[in-house]
């Protein structure tokens, strides 16, 4: 044991590595619906390591990697937030925003009747409302409070203890939200869901597990074209128009010879007929034609790509599928299907009514011109996995850091933004611009997310092992109070909150009221237990929009707390 505690103080970044991976390790076990997380459980396990003393690593680490963490914030989170402000959702922009509000109102108040002081208030905020870059946002706003090195350092590591304290019920919180908010309105969420699901679709039933959307779901088939078939005689634009462009002629062979298929060539009796688009409208198809075949030549193979679009086309966004169906004709919209909208990298459904959204991220099949086509109309296609915009990523940190260095006076203490809302605002700005100026800050969507998920991580991780033994002794003394006060900063917010959503606002169908709660919490546990629960993705798209929300703003409040609590 000797020897491992000289070999992690010889090579602390060997500690914070090992910090990383059995954090994580932890962080995937699963005690019925709650799992601890990556994040919280590096952080434990640092401050665990930590108690080895004289593992020390420089704060420029952590300052670098937590401005990664909330630039990435920021640009992942910008084109949705964005987006987000308009008439149609502001109702509930305006809940998240409020919940974020009660959260930081709570905090304050039962700080300041507890006795807590600032490192504590701010680790209460980070842990009870689980927002983790509070950590952070609160602890460069004490860096500018010029006190004296050690009176900061402790009060940094007592952010690290409040996290720690109160972080697990923070994320069981939006989970009994979830579970509570149903038997309070007296129904079923699975079948709200069902409903919500049959109204978007517009009217089309929910179906259940084994059978799929035709929306979602795209095939190629190959039919033998009888004499009394319907389609006999008919030129292949007759037949794409009779299904409004849902299905295309692929393929044709005549008399044994593949013929290449313009929109005046006849189909004719004994003819093979390839053909694409919607199941729903293949199978429909299918008697017009005749009867199916199973073998047919290799001339008769169809290749199609499936290509991902980032939505940035102001025409587009706020428009539903079905109005966006409307408002192209059969040749703009001919050959491509849309199979998937992710947004906030969260699956959205794709349904008659599903909103597109600037910053929407959508996948589209067909062939490649067509997808050309499409892409230029709607926005761009993202970067590959090996582009990465390093100006953008350069300057905007960069620039972050000068913003930071704003000040104010707030209760009579000089607060400045610091670096991490300096990058934050930086962030948002430039992810926000992507998607109005594709060719500006470029950077790979999973790049992106490794930067966000990585810099976290490195992040505690170097918190906890430099708190070392006065965080543990900090939680032996306060750990009882700070757990308690928890509770309250968890729950408070939430009861309030649904109570205002449902009386004031009018957010009352169910499902949406749940993905409003766990979405203006950011408690992702929260979100995947009402994704179990109601068996569909109808909640994604309200817990996105108030999840960007709550992300901004629950980042900006560390410096809040740092300046009114005594």
């Amino acid at each position: 044991m000797d020897i491992l505690a000289e070999q992690l103080r010889a090579f602390p970044i060997m500690a914070l590595f090992l910090c990383l991976g059995l954090g994580y390790g932890i962080g995937k076990f699963r005690v019925g619906k709650f799992e601890l997380g990556g994040i919280a459980g590096t952080l434990l396990v640092a401050v665990f390591v930590g108690q080895i003393g004289g593992i020390t690593l420089s704060t420029d680490v952590q300052n670098v990697f937590f401005s990664l963490f909330i630039f990435m914030v920021g640009y992942n989170g910008g084109p949705q937030f964005f987006a987000a402000l308009n008439r149609s959702a502001l109702t509930k922009l305006l809940a998240a925003f409020m919940m974020t509000a009660w959260g930081l109102f709570f905090v304050i108040a039962v700080a300041r009747m507890a006795g807590l002081d600032k490192g504590l208030a701010a680790g209460l905020a980070a842990g009870g409302l689980t927002q983790s870059a509070i950590i952070g946002t609160a602890g460069n706003a004490i860096d500018l409070l010029g006190l004296a090195a050690d009176e900061a350092e402790k009060l940094k590591t007592n952010i690290a203890v409040g996290y720690s304290v109160t972080y697990i019920f923070g994320s069981i919180g939006p989970i009994l939200a979830v579970s509570v908010i149903p038997i309070i309105l007296r129904c079923d969420l699975r079948q709200e869901a069902i409903k919500l699901a049959s109204k978007l679709s517009g009217g089309g039933r929910k179906l259940e597990e084994g059978e799929f959307l035709p929306m979602n779901r795209f095939e190629a088939r190959a039919y033998q074209v009888t004499a009394d078939a319907q389609l006999a005689g008919q030129s292949v634009k007759a037949i794409e128009e009779r299904y409004g462009g849902d299905l295309i002629v692929e393929k044709l062979m005549q008399n044994g010879i593949p013929v290449e298929p313009e929109p005046e060539t006849v189909v004719g009796a004994g003819d093979v007929i390839v053909v694409s688009g919607l199941v729903a409208s293949l199978t429909s198809f299918e008697d017009t034609a005749s009867g199916e075949i199973g073998e047919y030549p290799p001339e008769l193979v169809v290749v199609e790509e499936r290509r991902n679009v980032i939505i940035t086309n102001r025409k587009l966004t706020g428009k539903t599928l079905a109005e966006l169906r409307a408002a192209l004709t059969a040749d703009q919209r001919r050959g491509v299907h849309i199979s998937k909208i992710t947004r906030m990298g969260h699956g959205v459904p794709v349904l008659h009514n599903t909103e597109l959204h600037a910053g929407d991220e959508i996948s589209i099949v067909g062939h490649k011109d067509d997808l050309n086509r499409v892409a230029k109309l709607a926005g761009y296609v993202p970067p590959s996995a090996s582009a990465t915009n390093f100006i953008a990523l350069g300057i905007g940190v960069a620039i972050g850091y000068l913003i930071g260095e704003i000040s104010f006076v707030i209760a009579g203490t000089k607060v400045a933004l610091g670096s991490g809302l300096g990058c934050l605002v930086t962030g948002l700005i430039i992810g926000y611009l992507r998607i109005r100026r594709p060719k500006i800050g470029g950077i790979n969507h999973g790049a992106a997310n490794f930067l966000q998920s990585f810099g976290l991580a490195v992040f505690v991780g170097v918190v906890g092992l430099n708190a070392g033994k006065p965080a543990l002794e900090a939680i032996q003394q306060y750990g009882i109070t700070l757990l308690l006060l928890g509770v309250v900063v968890t729950l408070m917010p939430m009861i309030v909150q649904f109570t205002i959503n449902y009386f004031i606002l009018g957010i009352k169908n169910p499902v949406e009221a749940c993905a409003v709660v766990t979405g203006s919490r950011s408690g992702n546990p929260g979100f995947a237990t009402l994704l179990e629960k109601t068996g569909n993705a109808t909640p994604t798209p309200a817990f996105t929009m108030t999840y960007a929300v709550a992300n901004i703003f629950l980042t900006l409040w560390g410096p809040l707390v740092v300046a009114f609590v005594p």
